[in-house]
């Protein structure tokens, strides 16, 4: 029986016609199935009388010994178990059946089924095979030594025209919206070109594409061929409709037969493209005077030069970019260098040549890291940038997101199209939204269309079927709102970077917690040791002190004055330098302690520590103001009191005014992210005095240090503001000063991690 299609096929299903189970051959061959196992016919096509004088009907069910003589029949056998023909279809020998026409007989298994192909034989000789063997070897050499895609284009089109005898041969590649482009044509002359021309994605559907990757050749000789059915022992056998995936003789979905017609061809052949197992574009040949059959040898030698070319390709597209890639390479190893001299990832990238704005041809590029925004070249604005990484972060999982139509993908950018129609960026932190982004301008684009891609399908004049499009003229489309498109080795130098990167950084944080290890440890040997040199240093300065003392109260009468002044000094020095060594002691001891922090009331704290400078304040006449009661905090209780006495005593003594004032208050800073509901603040002491030069303003904390001579201002050993920072920083916070010269100091600080913006405080 006859294996009729069962699936109707129009343009509205098309990608899902089942091309591999057409149920009918070309005419050109004659195609038989059989049981392997005894190799038994089971399926032949409808056409054997005319070629071998036996009916279908008279095949079927007949051992393949009935059309081949037991020689030949034995080198198929032969073949069978030595050759590797799983899905693979192989030339086994030339042979005539009945002593009529020889044929070439191709055998694949497939489906559990052997195939075998009969084609009319047109075997060249011996010259005309090494003429064949010349041009292919010829053809592989010159698109070998090309250097650029579309040179070896063009080369191969020219290579399969002498080759093949076709009127126009073409690569047509495919592009990522699975698009075709002409890249490069050979035609004969009177043909309109098809250079440079784009076709839609449903000009090939998904399936055919399929078959390509699976059948490297295709021939269709005749346009108006008439399909052969295929006829068939058991109806209900599994093998039926045969699966066709890997038989030249398979028939032509009539769709694309009419698409063909339309076009004007009557003939046509593709050969496959495959880069790295992905169908990369089709060498297709068109031919428009009449039926164009290829003998077997020829089409063999079309299917191998599209292997070999095939594994050029990666290459050629990696040479075109060979240079770039370098330049990029080595931009990458001075940014990761800057990055490592500079110890800060946003510094290393852009304060230096070159800088991030040169790595990757770009318009514009943003670095947003933990919060802090840099931009270079042109970019949209920051607010911008802080909405397009809250998108990304929220709807692209990857680290890595492309595109040269930002827009179609992200409307909101839109108004921003002149500047950011196209976006690379990389995630540098899973969990948090760090991100670097490369900006590309706006290109307006003319895409020259073979036909309007907007009607693939045309309707017949009493709009009951769909048909391919007639029309192939130039069609041109303005597109907008894209940019260039990135080049894989730019994808591939921001993912490189990325990881480059977040090595460094790694690296950084375990160097970083190493130094700090090292800190620490280093922290407290020197705070040990100050408090066991201080301890020790004291007894022989008493001693010193002592016998001084003893030397005036015994010698003082055999001393003349100066030996008396001498004796004076020294008594006085070592009073200082115990001063000096009590001060060192308290010093280590605020660093070696422990911290016993308790919810505090400020306000009775700094009422005892007012307590006790009550006769300083009134001897000196200065004004304590307090504006509003202070909060409650937690705090170490003994050390807070060291604080603002410190601070009070500075603000006291350091004063010529008239009027003198002092005061105290806070001010409360807005939550922080991490700040789990508890408030932050910011206390203050503020006063009239002479103020501090800006230069001196960081050096007054260090120990020991005096901006004034030792008796004026009330002398003193100059430690009073290094103890205030050193307990400020042990209960996480910071201090600063803000001054003028003559219009007294405000010395801000906290008692707590907070984010401070100096700026509202007036530094």
């Amino acid at each position: 029986m006859s294996q009729e299609p069962t699936f109707n096929v129009d343009l509205t299903n098309c990608d899902r016609e089942p091309i591999h189970i057409p149920g009918s051959i070309q005419p050109h061959g004659i195609l038989l199935a059989l049981a392997e196992t005894d190799l038994r016919i089971v399926q032949v096509s409808a056409n054997t009388f005319p070629s071998l004088g036996r009916h279908p009907r008279d095949l079927l069910g007949q051992p393949l010994s009935a059309l081949l003589q037991p020689d030949e029949l034995a080198y198929l056998r032969d073949c069978l178990a030595n050759e590797q023909v799983d899905e693979n279809p192989l030339y086994v020998l030339t042979l005539t059946i009945g002593g009529g026409q020889p044929f070439d007989l191709i055998v694949h298994r497939m489906g559990g089924l052997l195939i075998l192909e009969l084609e009319p034989s047109t075997q060249s000789d011996q010259a005309i095979s090494l003429r064949v063997y010349r041009m292919v070897k010829n053809g592989v050499t010159v698109c070998q030594r090309t250097t650029t895609v579309h040179e070896f284009a063009q080369a191969l089109v020219g290579v399969v025209r002498k080759l093949t005898g076709f009127d126009r041969v073409m690569v047509y590649q495919f592009q990522p919206d699975e698009s075709g482009l002409v890249i490069a044509e050979e035609k004969r002359d009177g043909l309109d070109p098809y250079l440079d021309l784009r076709y839609p994605a449903s000009d090939i559907p998904r399936q055919a594409r399929a078959l390509y990757l699976r059948s490297w050749l295709r021939l269709i000789p005749d346009v108006t061929y008439q399909p052969v059915p295929m006829q068939a022992l058991d109806p209900g056998h599994p093998g039926i409709p045969l699966d066709m995936s890997y038989a030249g003789l398979r028939s032509v979905s009539p769709i694309h037969v009419e698409y063909l017609k339309n076009m004007g061809a009557t003939a046509s052949m593709s050969i496959s493209l495959i880069k790295n197992g992905q169908l990369w574009g089709l060498v297709a040949c068109h031919h428009h005077s009449g039926p164009h059959y290829l003998p077997y040898d020829i089409r063999a030698a079309c299917e191998f030069l599209g292997h070999v070319v095939s594994l050029q390709i990666g290459g050629k597209e990696a040479s075109e970019d060979a240079a770039y890639t370098i330049a990029l390479q080595t931009a990458q190893a001075q940014l990761v260098q800057h990055m490592s001299v500079a110890n800060d990832v946003v510094a290393g990238l852009t304060r230096f040549e070159p800088n991030l704005l040169h790595f990757i041809d770009a318009g514009g590029v943003a670095i947003c890291i933990e919060g802090q925004c840099v931009l270079l070249g042109v970019t949209p604005p920051e607010p911008e940038v802080w909405q397009l990484v809250d998108w990304l972060a929220q709807q692209v999982a990857d680290n890595l997101f492309c595109t040269d139509a930002l827009p179609r993908r992200y409307p909101a950018i839109a108004p921003l199209k002149a500047t950011a129609s196209g976006l690379l960026a990389v995630r540098l932190a899973r969990s948090r939204p760090n991100y670097i982004l490369w900006f590309r301008p706006e290109v307006l684009q003319t895409v020259s269309w073979g036909g309007n891609p907007e009607k693939p399908v045309e309707v017949t004049a009493d709009g009951a079927v769909l048909s391919p499009r007639r029309s192939f003229e130039i069609w041109k489309e303005i597109v907008s709102e894209t940019s260039l498109p990135w080049r894989p080795s730019e994808v591939a130098a921001a993912r490189d970077l990325r990881r480059a990167i977040i090595d460094l950084v790694l690296y950084k944080v375990d160097e970083l917690a190493r130094l700090n290890d090292e800190l620490t440890r280093s922290n407290v040997e020197l705070d040990s040791f100050a408090y066991v040199a201080s301890h020790d240093l004291k007894e022989p300065l008493r001693g010193l002190h002592n016998y001084a003392h003893f030397l005036i109260e015994d010698y003082g009468d055999k001393l003349d004055d100066e030996g008396i002044d001498k004796l004076a000094t020294l008594i006085r020095l070592t009073q200082r330098m115990e001063a000096l060594i009590d001060t060192l002691l308290h010093y280590s001891r605020v660093g070696r302690a422990e911290l016993a922090q308790v919810e505090v009331d400020l306000n009775a704290e700094l009422a005892d520590v007012v307590n006790m400078l009550e006769p300083r304040l009134r001897e000196s006449g200065v004004e304590l103001r307090i504006p509003r009661p202070l909060p409650r905090i937690r705090v170490d209780q003994a050390r807070v009191k060291e604080v603002f006495s410190n601070l009070i005593t500075n603000a006291i003594k350091y004063n010529d005014k008239a009027e003198k004032w002092v005061e105290i208050g806070y001010a409360q800073l807005p939550p922080g992210p991490d700040d789990e509901g508890e408030a932050s603040y910011v206390f203050y002491v503020r006063d009239n005095g002479i103020g501090v030069p800006e230069e001196h303003q960081e050096t007054i904390f260090r120990i020991f240090k005096r901006l004034h001579g030792r008796e004026e201002y009330g002398g003193g050993v100059g430690a009073g503001l290094t103890i205030v920072k050193k307990i400020v920083e042990r209960h996480g916070g910071t201090i600063w000063l803000v001054s003028r010269l003559g219009e007294g100091a405000t010395f801000f600080f906290t008692l707590a991690r907070a984010e401070v913006d100096r700026q509202t405080f007036g530094s």
